[in-house]
């Protein structure tokens, strides 16, 4: 498919510039937003195998999230958590190779091995995950006494500036799809409003946009990201109208503005929560929608089984795009992932073939 030369999306679907659409059937790699400011699995296999493995999965975009701390400071990374790479020490100055430089080897590696890359801002200080640290609950934490208090200081202006840091140099390659913003922008204690986030996500797209005016924008819902009914009284406005893409989060306690989480209830009280909150985006034709981030563990408990019935069964009617968490079998500190669909043999090479991945296959996979 042409990618770099015009990517847009028509209504609900993603086209080409030659006029080919395309289904998202996306995998979550990540490790550069955590503790080791890399991605996971690199101590045991080359980065090019992991691509394949991928591939071989039946995937073909991978989002990759990343954190602000890989970009600045962009610390040197431990030799050991790429000790499979080598190659990587040839190419680093003085032989150190730093965060960022890995993780654009990382997306290098992807789309020579024919898949799309979803580069995804998903944390300011690189952790185990998103928890409720005041420094970091939204893009910048200026606001906060000047940031003062918080170990990695950041403006929206820093946040910008990162993003165009990281794309620069990814600008002409033709695999990469665009920016995911940002990571569910939270807010304190749920003062965060949809008109910041989207004002904000306009800004940094135009700034994108003049690196290379062909990229998807992926705009998350604050909170968790399991509601766009706020696009409907304020949609994102862009120079590039068409180049908007907006994701939402479903995940077993999700279930923001219900009575009980998704993993409760009925499958009709499921499909019109979903309807409501982003579904009629796709069904009205008004806009794409990725389901950026889904999951469940390998051994379903009733309520996760409930919620990942309705979710499959949603997803199949609605026929939308997705992306899977997670491909990591552990964690960065090593504990093991329930979510996760590499195996738990501490290889990066077994896969734990369930029903997930049967599930996944129903639902489409670009490969298959």
């Amino acid at each position: 498919m042409a990618f770099l030369n015009g990517i847009t999306h028509h209504g609900r679907h993603i086209r080409d510039a030659d006029g080919e659409s395309l289904k998202l059937a996306s995998i979550n790699w990540y490790g550069a937003s955590n503790i080791n400011f890399i991605p996971s699995g690199l101590d045991v296999r080359h980065r090019d195998e992991i691509a394949q493995l991928i591939r071989r999965l039946g995937f073909n975009s991978v989002r990759l999230p990343y954190a602000d701390e890989i970009v600045d400071p962009d610390p040197v990374v431990n030799s050991s958590l790429i000790a499979a790479n080598p190659d990587l020490f040839l190419t680093a100055t003085n032989g150190k190779p730093r965060s960022l430089d890995v993780y654009h080897a990382e997306v290098e590696s992807m789309t020579a091995a024919g898949l799309l890359v979803i580069v995804n801002n998903h944390i300011r200080q690189a952790t185990r995950c998103c928890g409720i640290n005041p420094c970091d609950i939204i893009w910048y934490n200026d606001w906060l006494a000047g940031g003062r208090f918080c170990r990695i200081r950041q403006s929206e202006d820093k946040w910008i500036r990162n993003w165009e840091t990281v794309m620069n140099p990814l600008a002409k390659n033709p695999l990469v799809l665009g920016a995911d913003l940002r990571n569910e922008p939270r807010g304190l204690w749920g003062t965060l409003n949809w008109d910041d986030w989207a004002t904000a996500a306009e800004k940094v797209s135009e700034r994108l946009f003049a690196i290379n005016p062909y990229w998807l924008m992926i705009v998350e819902e604050i909170s968790s990201a399991n509601d766009l009914s706020g696009v409907q009284s304020r949609p994102i406005k862009l120079s590039r109208p068409a180049q908007v893409v907006y994701s939402v989060h479903m995940y077993k306690w999700s279930g923001r503005g219900q009575l009980y989480p998704f993993s409760k209830g009925s499958y009709s009280e499921f499909a019109a929560a979903m309807n409501k909150n982003w579904a009629y985006l796709l069904f009205d034709d008004i806009a794409l929608v990725w389901v950026g981030g889904l999951g469940a563990a390998g051994e379903l408990s009733v309520d996760e089984q409930n919620y990942w019935s309705h979710l499959v069964r949603f997803l199949e009617v609605a026929d939308a795009d997705w992306g899977y968490w997670a491909l990591n079998a552990r964690k960065a500190d090593g504990e093991w992932v329930s979510y996760g669909l590499v195996g738990d043999s501490w290889d990066w090479e077994s896969v734990r073939w369930d029903s997930r991945l049967a599930d996944l296959r129903r639902l489409g996979h670009g490969f298959n």
